[in-house]
Formats: structure tokens, C-alpha cells, sequence
């Protein structure tokens, strides 16, 4: 059976595109294939990791496509058909999608926030901010959820979640480190991987 066709997008240094990379190398996404990465930042590391790992990528800005945000989806979407892409994987991508976008790839998109949702989430909690906030609340368990996308920041259903212990000297730095290697960079591919296989049934 042909693998499901992937797209990775991303708007920064690519460490989850790597995991997902990294990965596939060693065989954990059987059931499905990066075929494309899409960046909406045409100085992003991603794409140089992109380029080394042999994948093709394209830059889409808003700025090019009109300045809109319907121009950047449309010419999003006519690129991901193009491409015939089967699942979306959004790997610090930093651009909200409308529902229209997410509603053309129901039940494909899917993001990893670095966060036990619904703590810490939502508009606005990205990037160091999420751990910032966990420290500051005082939580002693934080981690990361990979959650199917809708119109909804990380309001999607969750599809994996796992748990990365707070110590007592972190700083959001360090935390955010700890998050991704032991649980954003092993939740992404394992969520990829059962998409990927649903898809196929």
C-alpha cells in the first residue's frame, strides 16, 4: 500500500522537523512518508535541514501571497494539493490557520504543543511563553500533547500526551530542552505514524 504523503510546517530552527527526520530514518513512521516542508519564513533553519535530508521545500510568506491571510492559505492549500499531501504536521508553525484551512484537512492536521493541554494553551502560549507560564504557577509536572488541529488554538482532540517531571532549579530554558527531548521529539513521530496508518485503513 503507498504511504501517506506528509507535509511538515514550519516557521523556525526545524528541531521537530529533525525528530521527525531522524525518525523516519529509523523506520518508526512505516505507514507514511515526508514528502514536503513548507516554511512561512524564508530565513528558517527547517529548510536547511529540509535540504540536507534530501526533502524538497518552498517558502510561502503572506507577504507573497497578497498580504492576506486568505491569499497565504489559498496558496498553502493549492501547494499541499499539488503535492497531494494526505497529512499536515505543524512543527513550530507559528501562523494561525482559519477554519476553513483546517476543515479542507479534517482530522489531518496535527500540532504538538509543548504543554499538558488544556494547561498552559491556547492564543498567545508559544514557544518559551509556555514554560514560562509553568513556572511560574508553580506546576511540578509539566510536557507535551500532539492534538489533531481545528479552527481553535490547541482546542483540536488530543491524540498523545506525556509527562516531563519540573526540577527544582529550571529555567524555562532548560525546561523547554527537557520538554522536546523527552517528549515533544517522541510523541511527533509516534502521533505521525498512527495518522498515517488510520489514514491507510
Amino acid at each position: 500500500m503507498d504511504k501517506a504523503r506528509i507535509a511538515v510546517l514550519v516557521s523556525g530552527g526545524g528541531t521537530n522537523l529533525q525528530a521527525l527526520i531522524d525518525a523516519q530514518g529509523r523506520g518508526e513512521i512505516p505507514s507514511g512518508e515526508i514528502v514536503l516542508v513548507i516554511s512561512n519564513k524564508a530565513d528558517a533553519f527547517a529548510l536547511e535541514r529540509a535540504a540536507k535530508a534530501g526533502i524538497p521545500a518552498v517558502t510561502v510568506t503572506k507577504k507573497a501571497s497578497g498580504g492576506t491571510q486568505e491569499g497565504f492559505e489559498q496558496a498553502l492549500l493549492a501547494i499541499l494539493k499539488e503535492n497531494r499531501i494526505d497529512l499536515i504536521i505543524l512543527a513550530g508553525f507559528l501562523a494561525i490557520l482559519s477554519a476553513d484551512f483546517t476543515r479542507a484537512y479534517n482530522d489531518r492536521i496535527i500540532n504538538v504543543h509543548p504543554s499538558l493541554i488544556p494547561s498552559f494553551c491556547g492564543k498567545g502560549f508559544y514557544g518559551l511563553k509556555v514554560h514560562e507560564a509553568a513556572l511560574e504557577y508553580g506546576v511540578k509536572v509539566t510536557g507535551a500533547t500532539v492534538h489533531l488541529v481545528n479552527e481553535i488554538p490547541d482546542g483540536g482532540r488530543i491524540l498523545l500526551q506525556k509527562a516531563v517531571d519540573i526540577l527544582p532549579d529550571d529555567t524555562a530554558e532548560t525546561l523547554q530542552k527537557r520538554v522536546m527531548e523527552q517528549a515533544e521529539w517522541i510523541l511527533l513521530p509516534q502521533a505521525a505514524e498512527k495518522v498515517c496508518a488510520d489514514l491507510q485503513k
